[in-house]
């Protein structure tokens, strides 16, 4: 490619002049930039503007990345003090940083700069929690003489590292769903290969350059690129000791499948339900659902998909989101004036009008959006959907939100429980006695009382039940996923 940091192209963004997009190279293997051979093309989804190239890293490729990191876990020490300043300086670079993080995440991927700028934000939390994450790896003393086969024994067990992490991450959260693997695995004295989407690629390298400016040693992280033929040649890799994936179920089958039997983090998926009761604020719940549905353009695991709404309400809840929902503003991302920017690709777009289509063929009603033009997809509300329809039973990943009126409680818990995915839910009351209830018997891995499944911290336990996935994320409990405890056990003389 020439110069060394010529990948990515510097486009005009409205409002702001474009920072240095520009990345070291289109992979990162054995502690080197890869700058030659690079064949796949990142484009912008939303004009198809070419940005760069990266590498389409070769099963050859993944297994010197694998080779480079298992060495450097072999022959470098690397100390938790030095981990932990290393990624608190890595949290301040970031913030240093966040222009040109936020323009890039906006430019390869599916955010408006807005929502580019607010998960940089994140993610500068994100790797600080990581560095303060040490306390999780003290062990405790074992209680030997609370058995009988315990006596003349002391002892004690410490949390050691796994090894080598398998990290792979998908488009919609492309700098902080990263930081989510690496700053835990990280922390815990682990050693990581990163495969990043093929859709946002350049984000990840951009981060992985920032850690090793950081402090955090060339061998201990690796990144490869390309299509699922890299992904598979990573995850198959006899020395991975743990798969973080965050995608969708289909993959993570073939991923379990091709790896064995591992150790697995999947975060898989929501298709969220939100119940609005009968003595909700009805203006506080709209704004959270038409946010909650909507963001990133309903590309967001946590996206707001079914809300169930009382009779009593069901009319002004309705009327407000549709009208609320008309006033977004379908562009660019690039224009700071834009609510909702495009889908990852076009053909994401017509999946998801085909869904919303096959609704409309089997009774649904369009109250508001059901257009598409090109990759974008105008925030659709939808009534009167048959049972069964996709957009009520799988996740739609796109702007569509459907809207059911119900009189029994009851019975909207029960139509919530309902999904094979149960990642977060809403509950939208006045009534402690209510939320708390309904809280309960919702099965989700959280319940956000007034207030939708769109809320993620990032010090929380992060993960669901059912078909959401496989563990937890959120920093401290990735670290404990990523380490095992490590009993000594010393005999004491008679």
């Amino acid at each position: 490619m020439g110069d060394d940091r010529e990948l990515a192209s510097e486009p005009r963004l409205v409002g702001d002049p474009a920072p240095d997009l520009s990345v070291p190279g289109g992979a990162f293997i054995a502690g080197s930039w890869q700058r030659d051979d690079l064949r796949l093309p990142v484009t912008d989804p939303e004009d198809g503007r070419l940005l760069g190239y990266v590498a389409d890293s070769t099963p050859a490729d993944v297994a010197a990345a694998v080779s480079g990191v298992q060495e450097s876990l072999a022959t470098q020490d690397w100390p938790l003090w030095a981990r932990s300043e290393a990624l608190h300086q890595a949290s301040r670079l970031l913030a240093q940083d966040s222009a040109r993080f936020a323009h890039l995440i906006a430019s390869e991927g599916v955010k408006t700069l807005a929502e580019a700028q607010r998960e940089v934000v994140r993610c500068v939390e994100t790797l600080r929690l990581s560095a303060e994450a040490g306390p999780v790896l003290t062990g405790e003393t074992i209680p030997f003489s609370a058995s009988r086969s315990g006596r003349g024994r002391v002892g004690w067990f410490t949390r050691e590292p796994v090894g080598l992490v398998a990290a792979l991450t998908s488009f919609n959260d492309p700098l902080n769903l990263v930081a989510h693997k690496l700053g835990p695995a990280l922390i815990g004295g682990n050693g990581v290969v990163l495969k990043p989407s093929d859709h946002t690629p350049l984000t990840s390298l951009a981060f992985v350059d920032l850690l090793l400016s950081a402090g955090v040693p060339a061998g201990r992280v690796a990144v490869v690129c390309g299509s699922a033929r890299a992904g598979q040649a990573l995850v198959t890799d006899e020395r991975v000791a743990i798969v973080s994936f965050t995608g969708g179920p289909r993959t993570a089958a073939k991923i379990t499948a091709a790896a064995g039997p591992r150790k697995m983090l999947m975060e898989l998926g929501g298709n969220n339900p939100t119940i609005v009761c009968a003595d909700a604020v009805v203006s506080d719940a709209v704004e959270a659902v038409v946010d909650g549905a909507f963001g990133v353009a309903g590309q967001n695991c946590l996206s707001v998909q079914r809300v169930y709404v009382h009779a009593s309400v069901y009319d002004k809840f309705l009327h407000d989101t549709v009208a609320r929902t008309r006033r977004l503003r379908v562009g660019s991302k690039h224009d700071p004036a834009t609510d909702v920017g495009p889908l990852v690709s076009e053909a994401e777009a017509q999946r998801v009008e085909s869904w919303v289509d096959g609704a409309v063929a089997t009774g649904a009603t369009v109250q508001a959006g059901g257009i598409r033009r090109g990759a974008f997809y105008e925030p659709t509300v939808l009534t009167g959907v048959a049972e069964g329809s996709q957009v009520l039973i799988d996740e739609v990943f796109g702007p569509v939100v459907t809207v059911i009126p119900f009189e029994d409680i009851d019975a909207a818990i029960a139509a919530s429980n309902s999904s094979e995915y149960a990642l977060q839910a809403g509950v939208f009351t006045q009534s402690v006695e209510t939320a708390f209830g309904v809280s309960a018997r919702l099965v989700a891995g959280a319940v956000v009382v007034n207030g939708t499944s769109d809320l993620r911290v990032d010090s929380m336990p992060f993960g669901g039940f059912k078909n959401s996935g496989i563990g937890r994320e959120g920093v401290r409990f990735a670290v404990e996923a990523m380490t095992e405890p490590k009993a000594t056990i010393v005999n004491l003389v008679p």
